[in-house]
């Protein structure tokens, strides 16, 4: 059973989480906040699987809630929910580590499905968040230059797996290899391609598909 915790300062959305987690025998609330400071203070104590963090709070916004957490020894895996599709909002926190940005919208089978996803080491996103980040990393990716310096195979596989959504950890298990010289394959190829983060290293795949 996969634990989840939820940061969220609307009392009906922590409600909603508590029923969804209720409908599937893999999951269990074992904790709510309504603020990111206690969200944090939980999160170190618990170590839940899952951290499901709203993006709208008033004392503490989500983005700066989830540096915060980033920047400790937390593990969870860290799914953003929000009503906002905003493109500079879904970027922002996708850069900064979350491991997802779901709206809050989506029908209940379909957050399960992210939730199965995502403790299987993908990065989930809605499908309008997808559409989103590919027009709006898309914008930047025309306006570089990218060198071409060839990517050797492995690094090559890595950037299909990446772009795929799957986690260094993920990666290291599918090719046979350390999760340590995945990111150092990352870096490289990141740094070969004009990159700053695996976003945009998925982002730059599709559009080299189209």
């Amino acid at each position: 059973m996969y634990s989840i915790l939820v940061i969220d300062d609307h009392p009906l959305i922590r409600r909603g989480i508590k029923a969804l987690a209720m409908m599937d025998d893999a999951f269990e609330l074992i904790a709510e906040a309504d603020n990111g400071p206690d969200g944090i203070e939980l999160a170190r104590s618990l170590q839940p699987d899952i951290i499901l963090l709203d993006f709208n709070m008033e004392k503490m916004n989500g983005l700066e809630t989830l540096e915060a957490i980033k920047k400790t020894d937390i593990n969870s895996r860290i799914i953003i929910l929000s009503v906002s599709d905003n493109e500079k909002n879904i970027v922002s926190t996708l850069r900064a580590g979350a491991d997802g940005y779901l709206l809050k919208d989506m029908e209940p089978e379909d957050m399960l499905d992210r939730l199965h996803q995502v403790v299987n080491g993908h990065i989930v996103l809605s499908e309008k968040v997808s559409e989103l980040i590919v027009r709006g990393l898309h914008h930047e990716s025309t306006e570089k230059a990218r060198e071409q310096e060839k990517l050797t195979n492995r690094e090559e596989e890595i950037l299909f797996l990446i772009a795929k959504g799957k986690s260094n950890k993920v990666i290291a298990r599918e090719l046979g290899i350390v999760e340590a010289t995945v990111k150092v394959h990352v870096k490289h190829l990141l740094k070969k391609l004009n990159l700053r983060s695996r976003v945009e290293a998925a982002v730059w795949v599709v559009e080299q598909q189209k």
